[in-house]
């Protein structure tokens, strides 16, 4: 089986793989102070907890966007599997292109949500994925990172209104039944909420503006915040959850790494 973990800079989503079948998925917060022993007390918890001997996993596959983190979860797994991990990075030899003028600064989930889009929807597609930070990544149909757009994520925004104003409440992130909110906790889930949506739109409108050759890309979502702030925009077509962890096994194969 393979295991494949997106370290991002909140939260770690690992996934086991059999072929290239999802079998089961996790999240874990990323958390700097844990040990190589806890990372693998974790790892291997949910491995026992899901139904699988850490031992089926034969390949660790990874992209991550915390240094802080890396290396001591790369041991915990080490400790947990017996097995060393493969971090993906922009000189990775993988069938992407990456266009731009800093290749080398790439993050790497976005670079296995490139090679995802490129190999399940053949297509011009923009990537939109809901993590601490909101990327929008910009690929052909023939493998080229186009680049794209970063702007602060849903949770983060969220975070800074509260911290930062002391008689906001921190608030659940769900729509809510009405723009003009009757309480505050509303007044902040509409202006996060269809403010986050209208932004998204806003910025796909702009990106199409500039796509080479006039070509109009398909709009796909992933990440965790994705399915609740996809339905309140126009310009997302269909959210794929698991986007990220299907990169991960893609490069996983062309990285020759077998499970």
């Amino acid at each position: 089986m393979l295991l494949a973990l997106d370290i991002g800079n909140t939260e770690i989503t690992m996934g086991l793989f059999q072929g290239a079948t999802l079998e089961a998925h996790w999240r874990l917060t990323t958390n700097p102070d844990r040990t190589p022993d806890e990372w693998a007390a974790a790892i291997g918890g949910f491995l026992i907890q899901g139904g699988h001997s850490p031992n089926e996993v034969k390949a660790v596959c990874l992209a991550s966007v915390a240094p802080a983190v890396t290396q001591s979860v790369l041991d915990g797994i080490a400790t947990a599997t017996g097995r060393t991990g493969v971090s993906v990075h922009a000189r990775s030899p993988l069938p992407v292109i990456l266009e731009v003028d800093e290749p080398l600064t790439v993050g790497a989930d976005r670079i296995v949500n490139v090679l995802a889009a490129v190999e399940l929807y053949h297509a011009d597609i923009i990537v939109v994925d809901f993590g601490t930070a909101t990327t929008f990544d910009c690929i052909t149909a023939d493998g080229r990172f186009l680049g794209g757009v970063i702007m602060p994520g849903l949770r983060t925004a969220a975070d800074q209104l509260t911290r930062r104003a002391a008689k906001l409440p921190a608030t659940e992130l769900k729509p809510p039944s009405r723009v003009i909110g009757r309480r505050t906790e509303e007044c902040i889930q509409a202006g996060v909420l269809y403010g986050t949506a209208d932004a998204i739109d806003g910025i796909v409108r702009r990106i199409r503006a500039e796509w080479p050759a006039g070509r109009s890309p398909r709009v796909i979502a992933t990440g965790g915040l994705a399915g609740v702030v996809a339905p309140l925009t126009t310009s997302i077509e269909q959210i794929h959850p698991d986007l990220t962890l299907q990169g991960l096994r893609i490069a996983a194969g062309h990285l020759g790494l077998g499970w």
